[in-house]
């Protein structure tokens, strides 16, 4: 039986695998991204995956710091979520994790950012720079809603009308 935190990891996941995609459809904006990933001396793959998991962890730390059920992360205001993946610290990101991971995947990119995190020195740098990269994505995606306050409903709309996988 699926317990409702899980439940809530998973749609903070689906988040953070919609992001990119949505905003590639400006096909500029993927070449910009990783022209500033080498850049930076992050690998493309690695770069694009941390950006997944950077806005997954920071929909989840704010979705548990205010008590948010999974029936309720809709609701969620994109802002708030950009605002946590700048403000909150790495190890307030990582508070609250589920357990287990019923994705391998999710688990993998979840150490790498522990890693990442705790290593300290340049890996510091690049999760602050992901981190700004994070709150770019999100800021482009509200800009194009046309409702004034856009929420994570609102990108699951998105990318149900590009039909992209859950």
């Amino acid at each position: 039986m699926t317990s409702d935190h899980d439940t809530l990891w998973r749609r903070c996941v689906y988040l953070g695998r919609v992001l990119l995609p949505l905003l590639d459809k400006e096909p500029w904006r993927q070449d910009r991204r990783r022209e500033r990933l080498h850049s930076w001396d992050i690998d493309v793959s690695v770069g694009e995956r941390l950006i997944e998991v950077f806005a997954a962890l920071a929909a989840h730390a704010v979705a548990v710091d205010t008590s948010l059920p999974a029936s309720e992360f809709e609701t969620l205001p994109l802002s708030t979520v950009a605002d946590a993946a700048t403000g909150k610290q790495d190890f307030e990101l990582l508070a609250g994790l589920p357990d287990t991971f019923a994705d391998e995947r999710d688990e993998i990119a979840v150490k790498v950012f522990r890693l990442y995190a705790y290593k300290g020195g340049q890996t510091s740098l690049q999760l602050l720079r992901l981190s700004t990269e994070v709150r770019h994505t999100l800021t482009v995606l509200a800009a194009r809603e046309p409702v004034p306050a856009p929420t994570c409903g609102d990108i699951f709309r998105q990318a149900d009308q590009a039909n992209l996988p859950q």
